[in-house]
């Protein structure tokens, strides 16, 4: 890590802190120091670090085979942390699983739902799993809002691609988690499903959570996300709004133009 580094992502937090109007004593929702994934003899992931603070929306973006995946993993308790920490709401994931996975929620891009639950008992598994009290109100409204209610009796199994997400989504959002973690989370939605989706992640980042969108939707980035972290082959090349990465390529830049300038530059 460069000598600056740790320095820069305290004054980092801080402003962000102030910006989503959060209590200085709470811990970020996300702390990801010096963290690297091997796998064998590919390095998937190095020296990555950053920071997602409450209420916030961060765009991760970057080529295929850039290390998205393997860190969203990594911090979901997915995959395990040999090198690094991973901190969520300040619970080591490796140290401390338990209570770094009950405060966030997983929403990989091809959700695979139990064959044999109904719609409606994979929402009370989510319940019971997390420790949810009260929370039949809370599932109905969740599948109104996703367009579920038709099938609360359907099996996992008979799900669309598209209600399998949407039933992602439900079962997410009803603990309330302090972070999102999604890869991909619109992959299979028809125009109202994509619309609802954003309205809701927006939502959520609005009432405190933390979000970590991960996507080759360079527009849904743009749109929703507070700040922008950019991997190339396994290294952080950008952390930054959307502003200071215009600043750094061209004022007026879009996301995408922005993408492609940054990602060349790393490779010589």
């Amino acid at each position: 890590m460069a000598s600056g580094e740790p320095a820069r992502q305290v004054r980092r937090a801080a402003g962000l802190r102030k910006l989503c109007a959060v209590n200085a004593s709470q811990a970020p929702a996300l702390e990801v120091l010096a963290f690297g994934k091997t796998y064998e003899t590919h390095r998937a992931v190095h020296d990555l670090s950053f920071v997602v603070e409450p209420g916030e929306i961060l765009g991760l973006v970057g080529p295929n085979g850039a290390g998205k995946t393997s860190t969203l993993r990594s911090i979901a308790g997915v995959l395990p942390v040999a090198e690094g920490r991973i901190l969520v709401d300040g619970w080591d994931v490796a140290l401390h699983e338990q209570q770094a996975k009950s405060r966030l929620a997983w929403i990989p891009d091809d959700p695979q739902p139990f064959d044999t639950l109904t719609v409606w008992e994979h929402m009370e598994f989510s319940a019971a799993l997390y420790r949810v009290r009260e929370w039949r109100p809370r599932a109905e409204s969740l599948l109104v809002d996703f367009e579920l209610s038709e099938k609360r009796d359907a099996l996992g199994g008979e799900l669309s691609r598209g209600m399998r997400q949407k039933l992602a989504f439900a079962c997410a959002w009803l603990h309330e988690p302090r972070l999102l973690l999604m890869d991909e989370p619109l992959s299979g939605l028809d125009p109202r499903g994509i619309r609802a989706a954003k309205q809701s992640i927006q939502r959520r980042a609005q009432a405190g959570s933390a979000v970590v969108l991960s996507s080759h939707q360079l527009d849904l980035i743009e749109e929703l996300a507070h700040r922008l972290l950019i991997l190339d082959r396994g290294a952080k090349v950008f952390d930054g709004t959307l502003e200071e990465a215009r600043a750094r390529v061209a004022p007026g830049s879009s996301l995408e133009d922005i993408f492609f300038a940054i990602t060349k530059d790393t490779k010589g």
